[in-house]
């Protein structure tokens, strides 16, 4: 009864190498795919080139315009705050317009308002229902809020943290 190992030894000898060498041929398969898929596609942060400066008629070179940045709009990283108080809404919107001043012009895509005292979120949204009131430019529609409450701040006092939009390719 010599000859050919029978039972477990017998299947374990053959047939564990094809699956393991069928296993990497399908990680490396894999691995190529993706590597040709990712070099099909541009870079999307690379720099567009410009027109290089012509010449005029002259002879001199001249100033090509500069082109526009292109690109995703980001979020900044770095709020701009500034605070408000008290419980009149037109004087509310009165201080958001002279608060936001610096930032005309930009446009918010989150806004955090710290409301003091014990019911400080209930001042916070008060507080945010008032922002497309003094600036609907600046404060659109897709503009995301959310009130917190700060109790070391006094009552009808509210602090409020605007992050803005980036520019494009900026």
């Amino acid at each position: 009864m010599t000859g050919r190992p029978r039972g477990r030894a017998a299947r374990r000898g053959r047939g564990g190498g094809i699956v393991v060498l069928a296993g990497w041929l399908f990680a490396d398969l894999l691995l190529v795919l993706a590597l040709v898929s990712m070099a099909d596609r541009p870079d999307p942060l690379a720099a567009r080139a410009g027109p290089s400066p012509g010449a005029s008629a002259s002879g001199a070179p001249s100033a090509s315009p500069s082109p526009s940045p292109t690109g995703p709009r980001g979020v900044s990283r770095t709020p701009r705050q500034f605070r408000v108080h008290g419980s009149d809404k037109g004087d509310l919107v009165r201080q958001i317009r002279a608060g936001t001043e610096p930032w005309r012009g930009d446009t918010a895509a989150l806004v955090l308002t710290f409301g003091g005292g014990g019911s400080g979120t209930v001042y916070a949204h008060l507080v945010n229902g008032q922002l497309a009131k003094a600036r609907p430019e600046m404060f659109g529609p897709r503009m995301a809020t959310d009130d917190y409450h700060d109790l070391s701040e006094g009552a009808e006092t509210a602090l409020i943290r605007v992050y803005f939009y980036t520019r494009p390719g900026g």
